[in-house]
């Protein structure tokens, strides 16, 4: 029988590969590793004394800035504190003049009816009766449920952030757009780094640089949420049918004007989906950097959280996530709704009839504010809460069913996370590194191999092994969990309308809600700790699985289907020999986006007592610590980085062998 060789060392059967022999003996190798550990001790725990002080090189870097630029950065914070400072006052504070020598005047801030309405009215412009009512109907209960003026104060800061994250994303859009491998080798790369990086990672240097104030908030929230808008800018100019452009250039348009007349108008709608990622990311941001001094509702869940009161801060958290899905619903609404076909014989005021409809509702409650304080601010007498009952409800649920949940969590503890989590933070760093560089050579080839072993290796030089281990543990174990629910929820929608139409609606709702609010209501039975982390995270990442499964699924073109049904194979058959491995890599794409959705959380749930990077990151930003909380933060993008690499590479390869790339 003839063999093969591999490497000029190892006889492989012909009917068995290379690749199952490498990995192996790669694995063995690491067994070996682990077993030897007290005699190879160094490459097991990376050494102290070899550790690379990239936390201190940076820590040092940003005390140079600090101390040599505070003009530059105190000159910035003054420039945008008055556009902040405008938007607090006309939304929550209102105006005080104090002329000299002269008794001070004010002027009240924009009713809360007046907003109601132009909530109402927006909505209906946009999407309708439906619409319109939800809009309404949302504003009302963040203002009955006395949570107006810390919505205001975090509808402000959005108000200032959106506008400068897509003014900054259109630019470096049109950019990576006018300029291909700028964007290849630049651009996209740093948006990927941006996109993985923890959102807490963002707030040391703001913090270092800053202060505690909302300019701070507002750089970090910018930081985070642009991203979306310079993908969306370059995806949509790209997508632009090239008998447009062929249009433009006939007709004799300069390159500025074919860009500004022709390519941003076609892509209009790409843009104005971008628009709203980005209002959803600062939203979600705006939450998390209340902590440097944002205020609103972020704030008062934290300090709800702080001091265990559970039913203020799901008061605090159920009006974000109303906050959440109006804007949603509003940006979704203003991304479909289409121009009127015929326009030109009206004049301004019959064009836009509902937003001067909208702007005099506004400005008369706002005037009549300063006879009838009631619509100015909220009457107490008209407020509700539900704080106590909900206090009620956790009472009720620890004195009955206290026993059951303990068990349910300390066997969780005991008989899955533990050993699983003793088992990853023992793997030796030699041997993990090169079992991920061993992956991305199999998938990608040497570049992705090389890669990916520098991004773990870097994980390891800097002492952070064990905690990004720990990381990887909960991270990955929350992943499979999502993927174990949504995937058989995506499947089951995908092969039924029915399903369908309840799954979804409820899959939009989850996405809309902030992170941050998907941790108070676990905490309510679990306590702090691993388990609660996890099933937040869960709950946090099983939409992508759902969506992805389900639009994979559906997307198997009917041709396929029909030749299947052709051929003789049964519905069951068609599904599991046609449509599954056609989805598969769209499948895969989804359990990308959940892994990167599932850190993202973890790393939110360190305040709940996770031990992993993300507590190094808390750590950094209770000492004000940036070059600790930007390698931690590195390090947490790093595993997002190569997770999505090495998914990537397989879908891409698994595309190839099905021929459909």
């Amino acid at each position: 029988m003839s063999a093969t060789t591999f490497q000029g060392t190892v006889q492989v059967h012909p009917g068995i590969g290379r690749w199952p022999v490498v990995w192996t003996l790669a694995l063995a190798a690491s067994l070996a590793l682990y077993l030897a550990r007290d005699m190879l001790s160094a490459f097991v725990v990376y050494p102290d004394a070899l550790r690379i002080p990239v936390a201190d090189w940076i820590g040092a870097g940003f005390l140079v800035i600090k101390t040599n630029f505070t003009w530059l950065t105190r000159s910035l914070t003054a420039i945008l504190d008055v556009p902040l400072r405008f938007a607090f006052e006309l939304l929550a504070r209102g105006f005080t003049f104090e002329p000299a020598g002269a008794a001070p005047w004010s002027i009240p801030r924009l009713s809360w009816v007046g907003l109601c309405a132009v909530a109402g009215i927006t909505g209906w412009s946009l999407g309708g009766r439906s619409l319109g009512l939800l809009a309404l109907i949302g504003s009302l209960y963040i203002a009955l449920f006395g949570q107006w003026e810390s919505a205001m104060t975090t509808l402000a800061l959005i108000a200032i952030c959106v506008p400068l994250c897509a003014a900054v994303g259109l630019l470096f859009g049109i950019w990576a757009f006018r300029n291909p491998s700028l964007d290849r080798l630049l651009i996209s790369p740093a948006l990927d780094l941006m996109q993985t990086v923890p959102t807490f990672a963002y707030l040391v240097p703001m913090l270092l640089l800053f202060g505690n104030n909302p300019v701070s908030a507002l750089l970090a929230t910018a930081i985070f949420a642009t991203p979306p808008m310079v993908r969306a800018t370059t995806l949509g100019l790209a997508r632009v049918p090239p008998d447009i452009q062929d249009f433009a250039d006939m007709v004799g348009c300069t390159r500025s004007q074919q860009l500004w007349r022709v390519l941003l108008p076609a892509a209009l709608p790409m843009l104005l989906l971008g628009l709203n990622q980005v209002t959803m990311l600062t939203l979600n941001m705006v939450i998390i950097s209340s902590m440097i001094g944002a205020g609103g509702l972020g704030y008062d869940v934290l300090l709800a959280l702080r001091a265990l009161k559970i039913g203020d801060a799901m008061e605090a958290g159920l009006a974000i996530v109303a906050l959440a899905i109006v804007l949603d619903r509003l940006g979704q609404g203003a991304a479909l709704v289409r121009a009127p076909a015929h326009t030109e014989g009206l004049n301004l005021w019959r064009r836009h009839a509902n937003l001067w409809l909208a702007l005099a509702v506004l400005a008369a409650t706002t005037l009549a504010s300063l006879w009838l304080p009631g619509l100015a601010k909220v009457p107490a007498g008209l407020t509700l809460t539900t704080a106590p009952y909900w206090k009620m409800a956790v009472d009720w649920v620890t004195v009955h069913w206290f026993d059951t949940i303990e068990s349910i969590r300390v066997a969780l503890i005991v008989y899955g996370l533990n050993p699983i989590r003793a088992f990853c933070v023992a793997i030796p760093w030699l041997a993990g590194v090169g079992l991920l560089g061993l992956a991305g050579l199999q998938l990608g080839g040497w570049r992705l191999g090389a890669l990916v072993a520098v991004l773990a290796t870097f994980c390891a030089v800097t002492g952070l092994w064990e905690k990004t281990m720990a990381t990887v543990y909960l991270c990955g174990v929350a992943s499979l969990l999502s993927a174990a629910i949504g995937i058989p929820i995506g499947l089951a929608a995908a092969r039924s309308d029915r399903i369908e139409r309840f799954v979804m609606p409820l899959i939009d709702t989850l996405q809309t809600i902030p992170s941050f609010c998907f941790i108070i209501p676990v905490v309510m039975l679990f306590r702090v700790g691993d388990v609660t982390a996890l099933i937040a995270t869960v709950a946090f990442a099983v939409v992508p699985a759902v969506r992805y499964t389900n639009h994979g699924i559906r997307q198997v073109p009917a041709a396929m289907i029909d030749a299947a049904t052709t051929s003789g194979c049964t519905p069951l058959q068609t599904f599991w020999r046609v449509q599954l491995p056609l989805a598969l890599p769209e499948i895969l794409l989804g359990l990308s986006q959940t892994i990167l959705m599932a850190l993202s959380m973890i790393i939110i749930c360190a305040m709940i007592g996770t031990r992993d990077l993300g507590q190094e990151v808390f750590i950094s930003l209770a000492k004000a610590d940036a070059g600790r909380g930007i390698v931690a933060g590195l390090a947490i993008a790093f595993i997002g980085i190569i997770a999505d690499r090495l998914l990537s590479a397989g879908t891409a390869r698994m595309r190839r062998n099905l021929g459909l790339s």
